[in-house]
């Protein structure tokens, strides 16, 4: 998770917690899995620590809570140094939907989670309105089910990143917010742990996020987002999603078909017109009927003017609330759509600037390591390990080294050349 691309209430970037990393196996793979991060020495960083007692005191923190949560915060360089290249991949909607957001495991693994925690699902819909299956896309999305938490402490990574100041203020923020979180006993020091952000539990919460939405669902007194068991967490994303005007009931959006000449500058979020006035400009959803109404709707475009369309409501506006990204707002909704049963998405994907396609990338990568130059898997987003084993070819076949993706290199491999 991380801070690029949106305003969000976790603070972090259009890919989930458990997205691939680029060129390789996905996160959730044991050999892809980061090593611990370790603090480093600093004394520059001990000497902000004692001036923001001085703060944290004045704020309401008391010394009890903040001296022993000081002592043992660390300054964490990879932090940095992961706040500084969040937004080094680019991916493309096909990327994002199939190999990350809805791909053929993260369904899978949903409809598992979604079976094994039905009670509870169910009663934290008809608590908040919100359906079970859009609740369990969010939990897909941020922690792979819960599976990819993150390990990292908070009070050392928020530390970190205020210090650093780049975003001093809004991660002090966060700092405080973490330190009231071990105030009010709603968990321990050892176990305040999350993403590289300071994003949290099953669900991702940042710790103002968590302050002001998270929900004691369990009764037992403590909002316990981090817990194995993870009724509160997935109980505080309904409650923030409910807060942010969900509509139990109605859809986030529909895919559409355009007629030939649209004008498509009618598209963005912010053209809003009602479901009647889109169909009588032409548009029809993928089976040729009017689109169904569930209220002002809408046009967006995430893959151009030739790829996939969609009507997105007011849903989609509330999901935009928790991540403020179009593809990520999608890809909830996709992901409860096929969790609900419902099928595909079925416009045409488009290429990217290479002039390549989600499987044309993944048989770049298949044929390279058949080859002998191992891209660490095949999942179609050409990432360091990709780009090197490519440079590798181009220079063992003595061609330009871009390390690139190219048709021309996916005709080479597939002649075996």
């Amino acid at each position: 998770m991380y801070l690029s691309r949106r305003s969000t209430i976790l603070g972090l970037s259009a890919l989930p917690l458990s997205a691939c990393m680029g060129g390789g196996a996905p996160m959730s793979a044991p050999s892809s899995r980061p090593a611990p991060m370790r603090p480093e020495p600093n004394p520059a960083f001990d000497a902000w620590k004692a001036q923001f007692r001085d703060r944290a005191l004045a704020a309401g923190i008391s010394a009890n809570v903040l001296d022993p949560a000081l002592r043992g915060a660390g300054f964490l360089p990879d932090v940095i140094a992961r706040d500084r290249r969040q937004a080094e991949f680019t991916r493309t909607f096909e990327d994002y939907i199939q190999s990350i957001a809805v791909s053929d495991a993260r369904i899978s693994a949903g409809r598992a989670a979604f079976s094994r925690h039905n009670s509870t699902l169910r009663a934290i819909e008809q608590r908040y309105g919100v359906e079970a299956e859009v609740i369990t896309a969010v939990w897909g999305l941020e922690s792979r089910y819960g599976t990819e938490r993150g390990d990292i402490p908070v009070i050392s990574a928020t530390a970190t990143l205020a210090f650093d100041a780049r975003r001093g203020a809004f991660f002090e923020s966060q700092l405080l917010a973490a330190l009231r979180i071990l105030q009010r006993g709603d968990t321990t020091l050892a176990n305040l742990r999350g993403s590289w952000a300071g994003a949290m539990g099953h669900t991702q919460f940042i710790p103002t996020t968590y302050q002001d939405y998270a929900v004691d669902f369990t009764g037992n007194g403590r909002r316990d987002i981090w817990s194995d068991d993870p009724s509160d967490g997935l109980a505080s994303a309904a409650n923030y999603l409910s807060r942010m005007g969900w509509r139990r009931g109605a859809l986030w959006g529909v895919e559409v078909r355009l007629p030939d000449g649209f004008n498509t500058g009618l598209a963005g979020r912010g053209s809003t017109r009602s479901v009647s006035d889109w169909a009588g400009l032409g548009l029809r959803d993928m089976d040729g009927r009017n689109p169904p109404d569930h209220g002002a709707a809408s046009l967006i475009l995430p893959d151009g003017a030739r790829g996939p369309a969609f009507l997105v409501f007011q849903n989609f506006r509330s999901i935009l609330r928790y991540n403020n990204s179009e593809f990520y707002a999608i890809g909830i909704g996709h992901l409860s759509d096929r969790l609900a049963g419902r099928g595909p998405i079925r416009g045409d994907f488009q290429p990217d600037r290479n002039g390549l396609r989600l499987n044309d990338r993944k048989e770049i990568q298949r044929l390279l390591t058949r080859a002998g130059f191992d891209t660490q898997g095949a999942d179609g987003v050409i990432g360091p390990n990709s780009e090197s084993a490519i440079r590798a070819y181009q220079q063992a076949r003595g061609l330009p080294v871009t390390g690139q993706p190219s048709r021309a290199l996916l005709e080479r491999l597939q002649r075996g050349a």
